[in-house]
């Protein structure tokens, strides 16, 4: 079997942790910035972690 190609796009916005969690940036936080509240700016300003199949489906373009 070929080695397998890690997905570009995926690697540039997921990070893995030594534990083996991924972690990721929350969408919609580039632009329409004075209509969301503070506190909706602050909560999407923290990096997130992946559950469930979407952890597995990132695992498998990672090739982790």
């Amino acid at each position: 079997m070929p080695k397998l190609k890690t997905h570009s796009g995926t690697k540039k916005r997921v990070r893995v942790t030594k534990t083996g969690k991924l972690l990721h940036r929350h969408a919609r936080l580039n632009h329409f910035l004075e209509k969301k509240r503070g506190s909706r700016k602050r909560r999407l300003s923290r990096v997130e972690t992946l559950h469930g199949s979407s952890a597995r489906n990132i695992r498998r373009k990672l090739g982790v």
